[in-house]
């Protein structure tokens, strides 16, 4: 959370912070991965700020519907969604409805 108020402030201590604010900037994707858990209301308010600026925000929280049987299997979820967002061709998640 600390990585997302940074960036949600126009802050840049690192060039994880530095590449987020030029995706932000130039209108290109941002994928926001946060793992953290319970949110605060400081959480919440950086989470819409980076979302009204144009990131997307996907929760580390696998789905549990696609009857994985391993750990591997609901990591790669969380990948294939990423990757999905990035628009980028992937079969470690079967499309939704497929």
């Amino acid at each position: 959370m600390a990585t997302v108020g940074t960036i949600a402030s126009g802050g840049e201590a690192n060039l994880i912070h530095r590449a987020a604010n030029v995706a932000l900037k130039e209108d290109r994707k941002l994928v926001l991965v946060p793992r953290e858990t319970p949110l605060s209301t400081i959480h919440l308010e950086n989470l819409l700020r980076v979302r009204r600026a144009g990131a997307v925000v996907l929760f580390a929280a696998p789905g549990f519907y696609h009857g994985a049987e391993s750990v591997g299997q609901l990591v790669d979820f969380i990948v294939g969604r990423c990757l999905d967002q990035l628009g980028v061709e992937n079969a470690l998640v079967p499309e939704w409805g497929g």
